[in-house]
């Protein structure tokens, strides 16, 4: 039994199309040794097949098309082209990991990986891999973004295969959009492979759905403070009033009172069900369920340091008849004012 579910374990981590890959280099090996020196250029030739192999792309079958691979991956290619592919690590735990990323983490020569991102995560990573700390935290001294775009430009240029993982979705909150710009205007390959965000990660750990039927008809997810460091202005207060609007704002910890104040002032009732979590899917999750009017409060009360993820809305007021799911180790916070 032990023996299958390693199988199992293996089985799922390679592509679907890899057999056919492997059958097709048999087909081209002696094609390689009479084609291109022995050494460097037939490596190179075996590491860009392998690129393509685990590309999850199909393996070419006309003799054409195997012909055109040699070519296009042989002589022709002297110098290794580098790429960049932003992975999301999801909130905390790397059961939480897709298999596109775990395969990604496995291909890296370079990961330059965020201080949010789990040991657990990073030890899928192949061991030659270097890996390199660039997190980026409020209030503490950490990496310019500018910095680690020339960072992985420089890389990338070098031939690298360099990962860029970052906690939850590189899309959500990410600051994607402004290294994917960086990344193409330097003319360097880059890929996206998302993870799950923590908004997602808070509505299944607390077993509650943004989106119910009966209480919401939409979500919002709002960043919890601009650029500056102050509340963000730009939002639409006033429509994240509405009562039938779940509203998740993330990095909101130092802002939650001023957030409780306008969502107030736009109209929102002060006893409307709000959820704090800290630490999300890992041992140290904290968490503090309360009314709107008290959020500062509550937040004060988990006493952490790890970012802040804040929900509002009538969904979570199911909270007082469900059975919250098991955390070991958890700690929970409630409100106690009169």
């Amino acid at each position: 039994i032990l023996g299958q579910a390693i199988r199992r374990k293996i089985e799922t981590l390679l592509p679907l199309s890899l057999a056919a890959w492997a059958g097709l280099a048999g087909r081209v090996r002696s094609a390689v040794m009479e084609r291109l020196e022995p050494g460097p250029q037939r490596r190179r030739f075996w590491e860009v097949f392998t690129d393509h192999a685990f590309s999850e792309r199909e393996a070419p079958e006309a003799e054409a098309e195997v012909a055109a691979l040699v070519e296009a991956t042989g002589v022709a290619q002297t110098a290794r082209e580098g790429r960049v592919t932003l992975v999301g690590a999801g909130p905390g735990s790397a059961e939480l990991l897709t298999l596109k990323a775990v395969r990604a983490l496995q291909a890296a020569d370079v990961i330059l990986f965020d201080d949010l991102v789990a040991d657990e995560v990073l030890e899928l990573a192949r061991r030659e891999a270097k890996r390199m700390l660039v997190g980026k935290r409020g209030g503490r001294e950490s990496c310019k973004q500018e910095d680690i775009n020339d960072l992985m430009v420089e890389l990338a240029k070098k031939g690298k295969n360099v990962v860029r993982l970052k906690s939850g979705d590189p899309m959500i909150f990410g600051r994607a959009g402004e290294e994917i710009e960086r990344l193409q205007s330097e003319g360097i390959p880059v890929a996206v492979v998302p993870g799950v965000t923590s908004a997602s990660a808070m509505a299944s750990a607390l077993g509650i759905s943004l989106t119910h039927r009966d209480h919401a008809q939409a979500v919002r997810f709002v960043t919890g403070h601009s650029k500056k460091g102050d509340l963000q202005e730009s939002v639409d207060w006033a429509g994240l009033s509405d009562p039938a609007t779940t509203t998740v704002f993330y990095m909101g910890g130092r802002m939650a009172g001023r957030i409780s104040n306008r969502l107030i002032r736009e109209g929102r009732s002060p006893s409307t069900p709000v959820v704090v979590m800290a630490g999300i899917a890992r041992p140290e999750e904290k968490r503090w369920q309360g009314k709107l009017r008290d959020l500062e409060i509550g937040v004060a009360a988990l006493d952490t340091s790890e970012p802040v993820l804040i929900g509002v809305g009538e969904v979570f007021d199911m909270l007082g008849t469900m059975v919250m799911p098991e955390q070991p180790e958890q700690k929970v916070a409630t409100a106690s004012l009169a």
